[in-house]
């Protein structure tokens, strides 16, 4: 009988990317065979609706398979995983990167694992010690260093999938890099769930700012590093530092902002208020004038007026974002947000048009800037690769692909330059 090597299908972060490919690994490891494996998300229920079609699709395409559901949405809610008639097992985020439920997986233990294997995530004080070489292109690398969240947004249910906060031991972090260098990898980029709360549960309690510049100090040949999405209000001094001095971190900086309003962030329980937002990007332009940010912002939440609205939809210029991610907001069942005072359906949607619309205009604006402009641009493939602020590149020419070029802008064509 012909081995079927196992199919994966992933929802959700760029975190639960990460994991699915460490998955990827365990499951290769240890000989699991014709499965099929699901990572859930769980951050709207529009998410997990997906994700339940999703198995149902995947179950009539391979009607002999195991199917596994896993992720952030098996976690919060395995019972309606395991009641699926397609569903054979169900893993939570814990047990899914644990190198004995793959084991349990192998073709000789079939018929003796259990359907729900989800512990109590908050229960979890460590990292799972997965770490994989070289997710993404063969340009660039992501390296989780941070699991979980402390903070209790109201429209957010991740950390009842993620767990309480916990990070990587530096010194892990930089020998994961060290390797991914060795390899060939030209840009690193630090992802996680809270990343500004990476070293919160770590002896002296170090911050982002103190892993950034030990990265760069111990990596020197390290051409790019990167960082993902942060909450701003808990920069520190280290990285505010780096920024300013380090050109090797990359000039974007992707920051968790959800709204303009302060009542309406005030009732999404955020740390921030808009004038902690502008004060935060000015101060980095400063240090950093080639600096270009991108943003999460939602439209539509709870009681959000039309007023309030337009103060999101002014912080787009005052920030001055150019990368956004506009979410329209749905109800999350279990969330404090999902038993407020309810925008209307049309209103959300209008609202998030107009948000993307004003995304558009910014990033047209930064493109057109960059006309001339010769850039150091990281090639993902022979034809495209990425300025140093996230732009895409396009070329008319082969590339050396995974290398960083000197291309100078020549032209500005649907949303991405050309060289």
């Amino acid at each position: 009988m012909d081995r079927k090597t196992p199919i994966f299908s992933n929802h959700g972060c760029r975190l639960n990317a990460y994991e699915t490919e460490a998955m990827k690994d365990l499951a290769a490891t240890h000989g699991v065979e014709d499965a099929v494996i699901v990572n859930t998300c769980a951050v709207t229920a529009e998410a997990v609706r997906k994700a339940r079609q999703d198995i149902r699709k995947l179950r009539r395409e391979n009607p002999n398979a195991k199917l596994i559901v896993t992720g952030c949405a098996a976690q919060t809610e395995p019972e309606r995983f395991a009641a699926m008639g397609e569903v054979d097992v169900v893993l939570g985020n814990t047990e899914k990167m644990d190198p004995a439920t793959w084991r349990g997986m192998a073709p000789d233990m079939i018929g003796q694992t259990e359907p729900v294997q989800v512990d109590d995530i908050m229960s979890v004080t460590e990292t799972a010690g997965h770490l994989i070489d070289g997710f993404g292109t063969r340009s660039r690398a992501y390296v989780q260093v941070q699991n979980g969240c402390d903070h209790r947004c109201t429209f957010c249910i991740i950390p009842f999938g993620r767990g309480n906060s916990r990070s990587v031991p530096a010194g892990v972090v930089v020998d994961q890099i060290k390797r991914l260098v060795g390899t060939g990898y030209n840009e690193v980029v630090l992802t996680g769930v809270d990343l500004t709360s990476w070293g919160a549960d770590l002896p002296g309690t170090p911050k982002l700012g103190d892993l950034v510049m030990r990265i760069l100090k111990l990596v020197p040949d390290l051409p790019r590093l990167r960082i993902s999405s942060i909450d701003s209000i808990e920069v520190d001094e280290n990285l505010m530092q780096a920024i300013a001095t380090e050109p090797r971190l990359m000039p974007h900086l992707h920051l968790s902002l959800q709204h303009g309003d302060d009542m309406i962030l005030k009732r999404m329980k955020r740390r921030h208020l808009r004038d902690d937002a502008i004060r935060f990007t000015e101060e980095a332009r400063k240090l950093r004038p080639n600096m270009t940010f991108g943003a999460d912002i939602i439209a539509g939440f709870p009681t959000e007026t039309e007023d309030m609205f337009a103060n999101s939809l002014a912080l787009v210029q005052d920030c001055h974002l150019t990368w956004l991610h506009i979410f329209p907001y749905s109800p999350r069942p279990g969330t404090p947000a999902a038993r407020m005072p309810q925008v209307k359906g049309p209103d959300i949607k209008a609202r998030a048009a107009r948000l993307r619309k004003a995304g558009q205009a910014q990033v047209a604006t930064h493109l057109q800037a960059q006309l001339g402009v010769t850039h150091q641009v990281l090639l993902e493939s022979r034809r495209m690769g990425r300025t140093a602020q996230f732009a895409e590149v396009h070329f008319d020419s082969d590339q050396p692909e995974s290398q960083i070029v000197a291309a100078r802008i020549t032209g500005v064509a649907d949303e991405h330059l050309t060289a």
